[in-house]
Order: C-alpha cells, then structure tokens, then sequence
C-alpha cells in the first residue's frame, strides 16, 4: 500500500518499512506518531483521492534529532564596509512508517 501524507507543510510518498527525514517534530526516539493528514492511498490498484480517504500512517520516531546541512546567507555591498554573514542548520526528525491503516 502506498500513501502520500501531509507532514508540516510538506508532501511525502510513503509505504510501509519506509524511513524518511520530516521537519522536526516534538517527541522521543522510540515514540509512536500519526498522521491523519492523508491525501491519497493506493492500494494494489485502488486508488483513493480526496475525501475518500480515510487512511492514517503510523509511524515510529527513530532519532529525534537531526541537523542540516549548514546554510550560509552572506551579503555584502562592495566600496561600503558592509558585510553580513547569517547562517542556520535546519531540524530534522528521522521516522519509520510502521502501517497504513
């Protein structure tokens, strides 16, 4: 069975065993997690859209904390002495699907 659930703005495709990197959500590794965001299942050719879903993904969370990539904004004017460096490491959480019910 496929799915594609709506996880904090974002969409994903997922089946069941499935591991994946979310936007950071609160809770431990070892923790039980749902969404019932669902927007559309596919069952061995049965495909279901819209509000005739009435799936939700259980997922497991693996680690519950993860760092990105470190981005870095730099902006500058030239012939001013301005410069400004900013940068930021995005947060992840690591899930496992576990069903999709």
């Amino acid at each position: 069975m496929l799915a594609v659930v709506k996880i904090a703005g974002q969409q994903f495709k997922v089946k069941a065993g499935d591991s994946l990197y979310i936007p950071h959500i609160e809770g431990k590794a070892g923790d039980s997690v749902e969404f019932a965001d669902v927007l559309m299942t596919d069952n061995n050719g049965t495909v279901a859209m819209g509000k005739e879903v009435s799936a939700v993904v259980k997922a497991e969370i693996v680690n519950d904390l993860i760092k990105g990539e470190k981005v870095i904004a730099f902006k500058m004017k030239r012939r001013k002495g301005f410069r400004k460096k900013h940068g930021h490491r995005t947060h992840y959480t690591q899930i496992k699907v576990t069903a999709i019910a």
